[in-house]
């Protein structure tokens, strides 16, 4: 087995990675950084999503394994006790074909920006949220080439399903399951009143859908993808869909998604 592992870089998640390293030589798997099947996240959720911008270019062909050492591994199915037992799951994985791990996928998140300087595309895991640097942000959002509304406020977030738990939680944005594929956009501090008036609610689009994102005023904007912070002074649209990749979580062990969000928010 061809395996790559990325920690957080605290004590205790280098020190997992080292007994890791030593735990999958002596069942004489492969540390491999350019075309790892597995790919070990040590540490919590912001390892996972650096370990899944790290391998973006490979995600059809990796799948991730999290073990959690921070304060919420929403992402996570392991704890730092029990790496042991998921290197002989593992180890069972690679003799027997019983012993797979169920592969479990989840959607992502699409981008296309536009700017006046040139055009890049974007894959996020949580979420995108574009925001005003030194003011309000003024955009127009289009849903499938419609004019939907025109949006005053600190910013917009869209996220994944797996995402949906995240900064869209805070928002008063819904927790989706990830095998529904759709993309949620959650207003953050939108201004309503008798002049400006924005839908005021969470929207959840289908796969099929899309939304855009238009600049209505020169603005210097913040946009972030998951952990990933853009400065942008000259955008004209964002197009937001669900992503025709998915990303791959290895489960050796059952780890149903609301005994997932019910152990993360409720204990």
């Amino acid at each position: 087995m061809r395996y790559y592992v990325l920690d957080r870089g605290d004590q205790l998640s280098v020190d997992l990675a080292e007994q890791f390293h030593k735990l999958a030589a002596q069942h004489h798997f492969t540390l491999d950084a350019e075309s790892p099947e597995i790919v070990i996240s040590i540490g919590g959720d912001g390892t996972m999503l650096h370990a899944f911008h790290t391998f973006i270019n490979h995600i059809s062909d990796i799948a991730f394994v999290g073990v959690h050492t921070g304060h919420l591994g929403f992402y996570s199915d392991w704890k730092a006790d029990e790496l042991p037992e998921l290197i002989e799951l593992m180890s069972r994985s690679v003799t027997s074909e019983h012993a797979n791990p169920r592969i479990v996928k989840y959607p992502l998140l699409e981008l296309e920006v536009q700017k006046k300087s040139g055009t890049t595309s974007y894959i996020a895991l949580n979420e995108f949220t574009l925001k005003g640097v030194d003011g309000t942000l003024v955009a127009q959002i289009d849903i499938n080439n419609q004019p939907f509304e025109m949006f005053r406020g600190d910013g917009i977030c869209v996220s994944t399903p797996s995402g949906s738990t995240a900064y869209n939680k805070s928002l008063g944005g819904a927790m989706v399951h990830p095998s529904i594929e759709a993309l949620q956009i959650a207003e953050i501090a939108s201004i309503n009143n008798r002049v400006f008036r924005t839908m005021g609610s969470p929207l959840l689009l289908p796969k099929h859908h899309y939304c855009d994102i238009f600049s209505r005023k020169d603005q210097r904007l913040l946009l972030t993808v998951d952990h990933n912070n853009i400065p942008i002074d000259d955008l004209i649209s964002v197009r937001c869909q669900v992503s025709k990749q998915k990303i791959s979580f290895a489960r050796y062990r059952p780890y149903p998604f609301w005994n997932r969000v019910r152990s993360s928010f409720l204990g």
